[in-house]
Order: structure tokens, then sequence, then C-alpha cells
């Protein structure tokens, strides 16, 4: 396949992608402060969760939040996604790379 047509396929690959969104997905679990509770039993402790918490980093400021257990469905499918546009992007830019030691750069217009 040529560089131009393979340009052309990702960049019509990335028109097509939707929302997405940086980021990985971590189960929590934890321990509350009431005495009594099934979190510190001492024989067969039950933690309480899970909770799900979204970690990602945007403009070199690294954020985090929790999220709905009903969230974490679609907040995996728009990570999924931004992952395949990185990888899409780095194959552009080669497919670019390629494009411009065959052909120099001529003015586009």
């Amino acid at each position: 396949m040529t560089a131009e047509r393979r340009i052309q396929q990702l960049k019509e690959r990335m028109a097509r992608l939707g929302p997405l969104h940086p980021g990985s997905i971590s189960q929590q679990f934890n321990v509350c402060g009431k005495a009594h509770c099934r979190c510190k039993d001492r024989r067969h402790p039950v933690k309480h969760g899970p909770y799900y918490q979204l970690s990602y980093v945007v403009g070199g400021r690294s954020t985090s939040r929790f999220l709905k257990r009903e969230e974490v469905g679609e907040a995996r499918r728009r990570i999924k996604r931004y992952q395949s546009l990185k990888k899409w992007m780095a194959e552009l830019v080669q497919a670019s790379v390629e494009m411009a030691r065959k052909r120099g750069f001529p003015a586009e217009g």
C-alpha cells in the first residue's frame, strides 16, 4: 500500500472513532472507620468495594476520579479508542515521513 493511501485510510479511521479518553481504570477496596463493621472482622474481613478509579494525564497534569459502576464499561471503550488513536497517530507519522522521503516537501495547495 502506498504511503498516500495509508495516510488517507488512517484519517478515515480516526474520523469515525467517536468519544475517547486517556487513562486506566483500577479497582479499589477499603476498610471503613466503624468499629464493628464486617470489614474489620478478625477472622473473615470483607472489605468495601469494589470502587473504580480512572487515572489519566492531560496537558501534563495527572488526575483521577471515581467512576460509578455503570460508567466503567463506557470508560473502558473510550480508553480503548484512545489507545487506537495513539497507535494510528504513530502509523500516520511513519507514513508521512516515508512520503516526505520519496517526494521531498512540495508546497500543498
